[in-house]
């Protein structure tokens, strides 16, 4: 049997690791914008909350989108959008400007995973999904990892613009793979009949005729699964949200590092990450392997995530001289997190017919951005408020105790909304 799956697995990882490559670039140069443009703590929060609310408001459409045009064209749409938009960074001479192109940039970049889980869905079988994703996802924290190696350096010998511009050219040479490899499995020659029926064998569980039925966008939203799934977003994205443009100014500011500095810790964090995405996606296929059936497999594997989370509550309990241990605990809670979200992306696929997976992806995503804004907005306000007292450290306590404890929240949500029901099949 061929596994040529795999090789779409990895045209997913690499479009992943662009999308937070592009985005994660404004939370390294911070400190250089922030001398530059004179911002505020909320100032930059607000930025942040420009990409978020267009993300959320992009994910809300994207979905629906995705499956009308089909994932090959959808996704190289709206990848070569966020490339654009990220360039433009370089042309911008304002605050306000930085506005708008954060925005656009938050309006195509909420098309990766819609666009990503309907293409593992396509490819993979369902007990195969929750690896397969956690491996995609994983390109997260490769973007992430990649970033402060290159970003600063970029910054400091070409000045910040051309860091936008390096990163937003690179990705776009993705374009010309994707174009190369990708057909839906039935019309790919790469593959064996092996392997199709491999990746289709749990059609016939789906529906009695082997048909994808069409569900309404609105009919989406009276499913108790489509609320499962948001809730579990709205809860948990915040704590990642805040990983994601808040560590690297933990970093500088409570332990003093320089711009090329940070780069270690971050690697460590996001390594750890990595880790923890790749082994949230085998841990359920462990379990199925050994007899618990697939529900009962991703549950249990999501609890323990989200007691995995906990500890982060403790990374400034040792104050600045402890730095790794910080790195150690918030790597951790990332590993959790992304762990757990191999998992809640594959609840989708294991709930919904394939023709709606971008759909739903799309509303639990425009939910998960929404409580990234929370946390910005909160978090700004909260750092400066204990900046102007001198102890910003309690202000970044505060945010750490409520990204530990909200994945318990979310777990036990999630259980109360979807017990006893049945895949929308």
């Amino acid at each position: 049997m061929t596994r040529y799956r795999w090789t779409i697995c990895a045209l997913v990882f690499f479009a992943t690791t662009v999308n937070y490559l592009d985005r994660s670039v404004i939370s390294l140069l911070k400190s250089e914008l922030e001398r530059e443009f004179k911002w505020s703590e909320s100032d930059y929060s607000n930025i942040v909350i420009a990409f978020q609310i267009c993300y959320a408001l992009g994910l809300l459409g994207v979905g629906r989108l995705i499956d009308r045009l089909g994932t090959k064209i959808g996704y190289a749409l709206v990848f070569l959008l966020w490339n654009i938009a990220a360039v433009a960074h370089a042309a911008v001479r304002s605050t306000l400007g930085f506005y708008f192109v954060r925005g656009a940039l938050g309006l195509a970049e909420s098309g990766n995973f819609p666009a990503a889980i309907k293409t593992i869905a396509e490819w993979f079988p369902q007990k195969e999904r929750a690896l397969a994703t956690g491996i995609f996802n994983s390109g997260a924290n490769i973007g992430a990892i990649i970033t402060p190696l290159f970003v600063p350096w970029v910054a400091q010998r070409w000045g910040w613009r051309w860091a936008f511009i390096f990163t937003g050219l690179i990705g776009l040479v993705w374009l010309i793979f994707w174009f190369l490899l990708y057909k839906t499995p039935q019309k790919h020659l790469r593959i064996s009949r092996s392997e199709l029926d491999y990746i289709r064998q749990d059609e016939n569980i789906m529906t009695e005729n082997n048909t994808d039925p069409k569900i309404s966008w609105r009919k989406l939203l009276t499913f108790r699964q489509t609320w499962a799934f948001a809730s579990g977003k709205l809860l948990t994205d915040s704590a990642w949200w805040f990983y994601l443009f808040w560590l690297p100014d933990i970093l500088k500011k409570t332990y003093f590092l320089k711009e090329t500095a940070i780069g270690l810790p971050l690697a460590v964090a996001y390594t750890m990450a990595t880790a923890g995405s790749i082994f949230g996606g085998w841990l359920p296929l462990w379990f199925i392997r050994k007899g618990k059936t697939v529900s009962r497999s991703r549950s249990l594997a999501m609890l323990m995530y989200a007691l995995c989370a906990i500890p982060v509550i403790s990374a400034q309990w040792l104050g600045s001289l402890q730095m790794w241990y910080a790195v150690l605990m918030i790597g951790f809670a990332m590993a959790a997190h992304q762990a757990w979200s191999a998992n809640i992306f594959t609840m989708v696929s294991d709930m919904f017919p394939k023709s709606t997976i971008a759909s739903v992806i799309g509303i639990g995503g425009m939910f998960g951005a929404f409580g990234g804004i929370l946390i910005s907005k909160f978090a700004g306000l909260t750092f400066d408020y204990f900046k102007s007292q001198g102890n910003i450290q309690t202000g970044y306590q505060i945010i750490f105790a409520i990204s530990g404890s909200v994945y318990l929240l979310a777990w036990f949500t999630m259980r109360i909304l979807i017990k006893n029901s049945k895949p929308v099949f």
